[in-house]
C-alpha cells in the first residue's frame, strides 16, 4: 500500500507503547481492590477512586489535547511524542517496585499527573503522523491498519499478563515503555508535509495551502508555546468549517462518553458479578483483541474502500451499542466472552471518525483537527465516571432500588446508540467551494 512501508518504525513505536499499557489493565483492578479494600469483591470505594481518577484525567486531556496537535504542527510529531512516552513510565515504574497501599496512592497521583498530558496523546499525534504521509484515498485504511496495530498489541499485552505474576507484569510493561522511547528516538523519522498527499479541502489550490503553512512558519508567526494554544473561539471556528466535521465530533462525544462508562465499570461489574480476576480479564481481553486486530488488519482495509467511511462508522457502532447492552443483561460469564466476540465489528468506529475528521481539513492542521477531536473526547472523558461511577456502585451495592447489576453498562449501550443514530446522519463532505473557503475560519493563525 501507499507510503505505507514508510510508517514501519511509527507502527513498532505503536506497538511497543500500546503493549507496555495494556499489559497492566487486567492487573489494576486487583491492585486497587487489594489496596483499597482487601478480601473484597466489591468495593464501591475503589470504584469511586477509578471514576474521580478519569474524571481529572479527563479534564487535563480537555486542555491539553488540542494544544499538543497544535504543537506538533509547528515543531513536528517526533518532538512531541517524546514527552508523552517518557511520562508513562514514572507511574508505571512505582507499581513494578511496590504494589502496597502507599505506593498504590503514590501511583494513583502520579498516574493522573501524567496521564492528563499523556492519555491519548500518542495515538492523536500517530494520526496526524498518518495523515501527513497517506494520501487522501488510502487513509481509512491506514487509520485501519494503525488500530490494528494497538489492536495487536492489545492482544499479545493482555496474553502475556495472564501467564505472568502481578509484580512481574508492571517489571516488564516499565522494560517494554523505555524500549519504546528509546526506539523511537533513535529510528523515526519526523513527517514532512507534502501538498500532493494532503487534502485540500481549506483551500482551492494547492499553492493557497503551502503558502498557509509557509506562513506558520515563518520568524514572525514563531512565538512561545502558551501562544500556540487554541482558544474556545479557534475550537468553534473548526467545528464550523464543515456540517461533517461538527458531525463527526458529536458522533466522538456520544461514542467517547459509551465506551468510558463501559470501561469504568465492566470490570467492578464481572469482578462482582461472576468473581472475575486478572487471569479471566485477560482471557476476556485477548478473545476482544484478537477479533479487533483481525478485523481491523484485514477486514477493514478491503471493506473501507467500497462501503466508504460513512458506513463502517455506522456498522462499527450499532454493534458497540449491541455488545453493551448484551454485558448489560448477561445472566452468565459466558455471555461476557460473547460480547467481547463482537469487537469484530465495532472496531471499525474510531478509525472511520479520525479519517473522516482528517479530509475536512488542510496539510497544515492535521495535528489540530485531530487534537480538536481528542478533545471532544476528553470531554466526554470528564463527564462519563461522574455518571456511570456512581451508578455501578449503587447497582452493585446492596442499596439498589432494583435487582440490576448491569444497569450501568445498559445505559451505556443507550448512549451508544445515540451515536449511531447521530452517524447515520452523516454525508461524504464534498470539497469547500471557492465561496465556502473565503468564509472559512482562519485558524491557521492562532
Amino acid at each position: 500500500m501507499e507510503k505505507l512501508s514508510g510508517l514501519g518504525h511509527l507502527f513498532m513505536t505503536i506497538f511497543l507503547n500500546h503493549f507496555s499499557s495494556f499489559m497492566v489493565i487486567p492487573a489494576i483492578t486487583d491492585v486497587t481492590m487489594a489496596a483499597v479494600c482487601p478480601g473484597q469483591d466489591e468495593c464501591s470505594l475503589a470504584i469511586y477512586l477509578s471514576g474521580f481518577q478519569q474524571a481529572i484525567i479527563g479534564v487535563g486531556t480537555l486542555v491539553m489535547m488540542p494544544l499538543v496537535g497544535n504543537l506538533s504542527d509547528k515543531y513536528g510529531r517526533k518532538a512531541l511524542l517524546t514527552v508523552p512516552l517518557t511520562f508513562t513510565i514514572i507511574p508505571l515504574a512505582i507499581l513494578a517496585y511496590s504494589r502496597s497501599r502507599s505506593f498504590f496512592y503514590a501511583y494513583y497521583v502520579l498516574k493522573i499527573l501524567t496521564a492528563m498530558f499523556c492519555e491519548g496523546s500518542v495515538h492523536c499525534l500517530a494520526l496526524a503522523y498518518v495523515a501527513d504521509n497517506v494520501s487522501v484515498e488510502r487513509r481509512a485504511s491506514a487509520f485501519g491498519i494503525l488500530s490494528g496495530i494497538g489492536s495487536s498489541a492489545f492482544v499479545c499485552g493482555t496474553l502475556s499478563t495472564r501467564f505472568l505474576s502481578t509484580a512481574s507484569t508492571f517489571q516488564v510493561s516499565v522494560a517494554v515503555a523505555i524500549v519504546a522511547a528509546v526506539y523511537m528516538r533513535v529510528f523515526l523519522r519526523d513527517s514532512i508535509v507534502e501538498d500532493d498527499i494532503s487534502a485540500p479541502l481549506m483551500s482551492e489550490k494547492k499553492g493557497e495551502v503551502h503558502d498557509a503553512c509557509s506562513d506558520r512558519k515563518s520568524p514572525k508567526k514563531d512565538l512561545e508555546v502558551f501562544k500556540t494554544m487554541p482558544s474556545l473561539e479557534d475550537t468553534i471556528c473548526l467545528l464550523k468549517t464543515s456540517v461533517t466535521f461538527s458531525q463527526a465530533a458529536m458522533v466522538m462525544f456520544f461514542s467517547n462518553l459509551a465506551d468510558v462508562g463501559l470501561h469504568a465499570s465492566l470490570m467492578y461489574y464481572l469482578k462482582a458479578r461472576f468473581h472475575f480476576n486478572k487471569d479471566q480479564f485477560a482471557d476476556l481481553m485477548v478473545i476482544s483483541g484478537i477479533a479487533g486486530t483481525i478485523s481491523q488488519l484485514l477486514v477493514m482495509p478491503m471493506l473501507a474502500p467500497s462501503l466508504g467511511e460513512e458506513r463502517l462508522l455506522s456498522i462499527g457502532l450499532f454493534f458497540n451499542c449491541v455488545h453493551m447492552l448484551l454485558y448489560g443483561i448477561g445472566w452468565s460469564s459466558w455471555v461476557s466472552y460473547a460480547a467481547a466476540m463482537f469487537s469484530i465489528f465495532f472496531v471499525f468506529s474510531q478509525p472511520c471518525i479520525r479519517s473522516i475528521v482528517s479530509k475536512q481539513v488542510g496539510p497544515c492542521d492535521q495535528g489540530k483537527a485531530q487534537g480538536c477531536i481528542s478533545g471532544i473526547g476528553s470531554f466526554a472523558n470528564v463527564v462519563s465516571p461522574l455518571v456511570f461511577s456512581p451508578l455501578t456502585a449503587l447497582f452493585l451495592s446492596e442499596r439498589a432500588p432494583f435487582n440490576f447489576p448491569g444497569f450501568s453498562l445498559m445505559c451505556s449501550g443507550f448512549v451508544s446508540m445515540v451515536a449511531f443514530i447521530q452517524s447515520m446522519m452523516i454525508r461524504a463532505a464534498p470539497p469547500i467551494s471557492n465561496h465556502n473557503k473565503s468564509n472559512t475560519c482562519n485558524y491557521v493563525d492562532a
